[in-house]
């Protein structure tokens, strides 16, 4: 980098540490983000938790839709100022201080079930705050892999990093289940707090090589409106970005409702319990990793072709869930399975896409600005689904999103300059 460059190197680490990824950086990458496994794993399982408690007691569309509103819209609302701290401040110190205040306010939420003082309000509170912590913690620990690994190995550290997410739905699910059926739900979500203690751990032991931009004097809040507005315009000006952004948070606004009724469907529709839940979600898992052992195997080239197609397919794939019949839940849970695994198929490969195509020192705030897009997009799907779950009911749900979000994924081979994304570079 140029010596009149206006970013410097975390004062822990040296230019040739950044550029190669420092020697060994395989054993940096695969302890932080094993620990981060574990962490999600943990998450995952107090999700499964709760929102089987929610559809459990309630057996409410609008509740269930309330509690994934409440979880993402806090993420979504506050993802701009997560990308901006990423970009500025240590992003190891931002991943270890939202591990421990979503661990505090586990614990409190275990507290107010072992005491029989649980209301629903409280989950309500408890979910916002986490998702308020994975705004500032998701840009943090997706810019930092970039800087972890050296570039020819982002495909497939993307690849690697799905199959540990697979591996946390295989492990959370049956685990969650389990929970639920052996002990009491309080002493169940004590489990999150200590796997959030192991995904802080490494953190301790390992520094990230990082840019960061010196001190100009302004006030924090200038800072984070001047560097948003960075972002902001670096997508705006692209218009291969500005077409994918926007073609995300269509397709989330469409299909993020599914994730979210999953319970539903299975005890309405199918007359499941949780153990059933737990099956479905847990060979959801299968599915990621395969679909991660794939991409990490092929490290596919022509990325945007991958992920239009495996969004699409995806899509797709929901609506045959629905379409089975009631008596065939093995053949629903196969085409979830499907669903999962082509969803790798785009994920995988958009995640290396980004880290390739934006410059490292603004990817914090370029990839918050996608999470609020699609944070937004989210609960305004489960508003939107809410009176519609009640009209069409649950499986008429199910089938319409599954179409219309795979046409609107294959509706992007339409446009060239998304298609072509990969082949121009992305100008600051």
């Amino acid at each position: 980098m140029k010596k009149d460059s206006p970013m410097r190197l975390d004062e822990e680490h040296n230019q040739n540490e950044l550029t190669l990824a420092g020697t060994g950086w395989q054993k940096r990458y695969w302890f932080i983000f094993s620990g981060q496994a574990f962490s999600i794993i943990g998450s995952a399982l107090t999700q499964f938790v709760l929102m089987w408690w929610i559809a459990d007691t309630t057996g409410s569309v609008s509740k269930l839709a309330m509690a994934g509103t409440v979880a993402l819209l806090p993420q979504a609302l506050l993802s701009p100022v997560g990308g901006v701290f990423a970009d500025r401040y240590s992003r190891r110190l931002i991943m270890i201080l939202a591990d421990a205040v979503s661990a505090i306010c586990m614990a409190g939420l275990m507290l107010l079930f072992i005491t029989d003082s649980i209301e629903l309000w409280h989950i309500y509170i408890m979910m916002g705050i986490r998702g308020a912590m994975q705004a500032f913690q998701a840009p943090a620990a997706e810019a930092s892999a970039a800087m972890i690994v050296p570039e020819d190995f982002l495909p497939r550290a993307a690849g690697l990093n799905q199959i540990l997410y697979g591996a946390t739905l295989i492990a959370s699910a049956p685990m969650g289940a389990l929970a639920v059926s052996v002990m009491p739900l309080g002493w169940a979500l004590s489990i999150d707090v200590f796997t959030a203690l192991l995904g802080i751990a490494p953190l301790f032991f390992f520094s990230i090589p990082q840019y960061r931009k010196p001190r100009n004097g302004q006030q924090l809040l200038h800072n984070i409106v001047s560097e948003l507005k960075e972002g902001i315009i670096l997508v705006w000006n692209d218009q291969g970005l500005k077409r994918l952004f926007l073609l995300l948070g269509c397709i989330v606004l469409i299909i993020m409702p599914t994730f979210t009724f999953v319970p539903l469907l299975i005890k309405d529709y199918f007359k499941g319990s949780v153990r059933e839940v737990g099956i479905m979600e847990g060979l959801a898992g299968v599915g990621m990793i395969g679909g991660g052992i794939i991409i990490t195997l092929i490290a596919p080239k022509r990325k945007m072709i991958w992920i239009l197609t495996g969004l699409g397919l995806s899509c797709f794939a929901i609506s045959f869930v629905a379409l089975m019949p009631a008596d065939q839940f093995w053949l629903s849970v196969f085409w979830w399975a499907i669903s999962s695994l082509t969803f790798i198929f785009a994920n995988a490969p958009l995640t290396a896409l980004l880290q390739t195509v934006i410059p490292n020192h603004i990817q914090g705030r370029v990839l918050s600005l996608l999470n609020m897009i699609m944070g937004l997009a989210a609960p305004l799907g489960l508003l939107i689904a809410n009176p519609l779950g009640e009209w069409l009911g649950i499986r008429g749900l199910f089938i319409g999103i599954g179409f219309l979000g795979g046409m609107v994924a294959f509706s992007g081979f339409a446009s060239r300059r998304l298609r072509n994304l990969e082949k121009d570079e992305v100008k600051l």
